[in-house]
Formats: C-alpha cells, sequence, structure tokens
C-alpha cells in the first residue's frame, strides 16, 4: 500500500434521458467539474493529472471535455471499460496519488448516449463479449429480447431455480430502488410505484420487467483526489473522505468454466475484488452502512448482495423479503435510486456512485440521508468484463 488518499470534491449533472437536454460531452463536464472544483474549494490549475472515462465518443474526447475547464497541457488519459469506465477512470486517479506520481488528480465520467436498448458499434471485428454470448447460449436458447437483460435474467433465473427466489423479491428491488429516487435531484426518474406496478410494467425478459431495468441515459460525474499533504495544505481536512481500499477484477477462469450464468454476468469479478477491499482496510460487510452497487437491472442487485457479502449465498431473496436494503434495515443500498431510476450513462455511473456516498459520509444528502453512515461501499461492474469495488470513510485528519 501506498500513501493515503483522500476525495476531497465531488459533483455530478442530473442524469437525463437520451436527447432531452439541449447539450454535449463538453457540456456536461463542466459542469460535473465545476461543481466538484468548488466543492473542493480549489482552482483548476491545481490539478495535475486527469482520467476521463466514456465509451462513446472518439479517441480524444476526454481532452476535449476537460478543455471545458481549463488548458493547463496537463496528461488526460481516456478510458473505456464497459459499464465499470467511470470507476476505472476513478481507480486510476487514485493509483496516481497513492504511488507519488501526483499530488491531486482530477477522475471524470460522462456520456452522451443513443436511445433504445445497447448494440455492437462494429461488425467487422470480433465483439468483445462474444465468449460471454457463446457460453450463455450453450446454458440457454438465445431468445428474441436485448442482450444484456437477457444475460442478466438468465442469472436471476439460475438464483430462482438455486434458492427458491421469485419474481416479486426481484420487484421489490426495482420498488426500492424507484422509491428511494423520489428524494434524489439528480435522477433521471423519480416517480414512486406500487410493486404491483413494478410488476405490471411491459415484460423485457422473464423475469425483468420495464421498470426493474436501467435506461440509457446522458451525464457526467466528478472527482477530486489527493494525497494528505494536499489536503492539510489546502485546508481541506472538512470535506476530506478517505478511501480505504479499492480493487478490480477482471473474469476469472470460472467465468466460463463453472457453467454459472451469475458468473458469467460478474458474480465472481465482483467477489474477488470485494475480498480485496476487505482486507486493504481491516473492515467487512458488517461494517458498511450505505451502499451504491451496481443494478443495471434488479437481478444484479440480489447477486451482488451475496457477491458483496452484504448477505449469505441464496438468502438475498429472504433479506429483500425483510427490507434489510433499504432505510430502517441492516444496510441502506442505492440510496441515489440507483442504476434502475437514477439512470445509467456507462461512463458516467461510477462517479455518481462515489459522489452520492461522499455526500452521504459528510452528511449532505438531505431527505435520503442514511443516519449515522460513517463507512461506504462502491461497486461498479461492466461485462467483458470489469468489477471495481470501493471502501469510503469520513476522514479524521
Amino acid at each position: 500500500m501506498g500513501r493515503k488518499v483522500f476525495v476531497v470534491g465531488v459533483g455530478m449533472t442530473k442524469f437525463e434521458k437520451p436527447g432531452s437536454r439541449d447539450w454535449d460531452y463538453p457540456d456536461m463536464v463542466k459542469e460535473a467539474g465545476t461543481k466538484a472544483l468548488e466543492d473542493a474549494g480549489i482552482a483548476y490549475d491545481l490539478i495535475e493529472q486527469a482520467a476521463l472515462g466514456y465509451c462513446y465518443g472518439e479517441s480524444t474526447s476526454g481532452e476535449r471535455a476537460l478543455y471545458t475547464l481549463g488548458l493547463t497541457g496537463i496528461p488526460v488519459y481516456n478510458v473505456n471499460n464497459n459499464c465499470s469506465t467511470g470507476s476505472t477512470a476513478l481507480f486510476l486517479a487514485k493509483q496516481l496519488v497513492e504511488g507519488g506520481i501526483a499530488e491531486c488528480v482530477l477522475a471524470a465520467g460522462f456520456e452522451k448516449m443513443e436511445k433504445g436498448s445497447l448494440g455492437a458499434k462494429y461488425q467487422d471485428r470480433v465483439n468483445p463479449m462474444d465468449k460471454h454470448m457463446m457460453k450463455m447460449m450453450e446454458l440457454k436458447e438465445f431468445a428474441p429480447a436485448p442482450p444484456a437483460p437477457q444475460m442478466f435474467g438468465n442469472a436471476g433465473r439460475e438464483h430462482m431455480e438455486r434458492y427458491g427466489t421469485t419474481p416479486e423479491q426481484f420487484a421489490k428491488i426495482g420498488w426500492k430502488n424507484h422509491k428511494h429516487s423520489v428524494n434524489n435531484p439528480y435522477s433521471q426518474f423519480r416517480d414512486e410505484y406500487s410493486l404491483e406496478d413494478i410488476l405490471a410494467s411491459k415484460m423485457v425478459y422473464d423475469p425483468l420487467t420495464k421498470l426493474q431495468c436501467c435506461p440509457t441515459s446522458d451525464g457526467a460525474g466528478c472527482a477530486i483526489l489527493a494525497s494528505e499533504d494536499f489536503v492539510k495544505a489546502h485546508n481541506l481536512q472538512n470535506k476530506a473522505v478517505e478511501i480505504l481500499g479499492m480493487a478490480m477484477a477482471t473474469d476469472l477462469k470460472s467465468t466460463f468454466t463453472d457453467n454459472s450464468l451469475m458468473k458469467l454476468v460478474g458474480y465472481d469479478m465482483s467477489k474477488t475484488a470485494a475480498a480485496k477491499v476487505y482486507e486493504q482496510s481491516g473492515l467487512g460487510p458488517e461494517n458498511v452502512d450505505v451502499v451504491e452497487l451496481h443494478d443495471c437491472f434488479s437481478c444484479n442487485e440480489m447477486i451482488t448482495y451475496e457477491a458483496l457479502g452484504l448477505c449469505p449465498e441464496g438468502q438475498g431473496g429472504k433479506f429483500t423479503d425483510e427490507g434489510a436494503f433499504t432505510y430502517g434495515g441492516k444496510t441502506v443500498v442505492n440510496p441515489s435510486g440507483g442504476l434502475i431510476s437514477k439512470g445509467h450513462p456507462l461512463g458516467a455511473t461510477g462517479l455518481a456512485q462515489c459522489a452520492e456516498l461522499n455526500w452521504q459520509l459528510r452528511g449532505e444528502s438531505d431527505k435520503r440521508q442514511v443516519d449515522g453512515a460513517k463507512v461506504a461501499l462502491q461497486h461498479n461492474l461492466g461485462l467483458g468484463g470489469a468489477a471495481v469495488v470501493t471502501m469510503y470513510r469520513r476522514a479524521s485528519l
């Protein structure tokens, strides 16, 4: 382990339905970045390096986006790691500070998306998801449904077959996250639904109805990371949140050899990254007060409860029935509304999760504040694949 690393400023835009707002990706990064700099109370010229994450864009979109904040000649890294892109940019920034290469680094993520389900962009080369799709089709017959909900829906079906989980238990996760988003002004959707509404919405791929699936979104998020020396030199102690542990895992042999649809969508990646973070931080899931995790679909939220050790394997449905993962329960998961309701602009999601957890630990989350939140856990997943897990605690400097 190297030096301690602290988040000293965060900012994000409201997540929007693609095409619903007259803006472009440089506007998004300017808004999120300006908010993060103002939150930290520092000038842009103190930023020494930057990592910019996005999935859809040209090769130097990161530079073009960042130039809205200033032209200081710093190194800018363009990062693309599917849906875990934002936290990958954050991980890179953290390592630059941790390794003593820089004192203050900016990480931002953004996306300007097309409407509708995601599809392949290039037809003249190997699809990076080909191994995953072939394995899925070995285990389940391919259906006339979008690939992503099909993969995660099949993982949910495996959970049902193994543990007796019900469609209603998955739907309760959608109900919870939509309910949480009512109190989040940054959320794409802010409507509350009954459990019956969730179950009755359009079936995308059984057991996933539309209100259990994340939408495509436009938006950006930003975080500023700094060393302990920088925090003290600029009197940022009252803002500082320490990154106690952070790890990335990519696909393991078990992804393809264990004939598990849950492992195919990242169960083992998530479990591996979480185990490293618990070891790094000296804390476990029992110490966590608030979590932002990658609920691209309700099935994945439940699988991730178990991968992160928030509940025992196979007990996700039971804990959902008990309300363990909402206010008044064991651990509040996705107080922001999660991807399902807050939205999922791929490159921005990991930075938005970071922002939410920093606000929670600083007691700045208004109506969605988790009482007494001291330790927070973040999980961001991208198929094909990478899982990034991060543990935060309010600093005492």
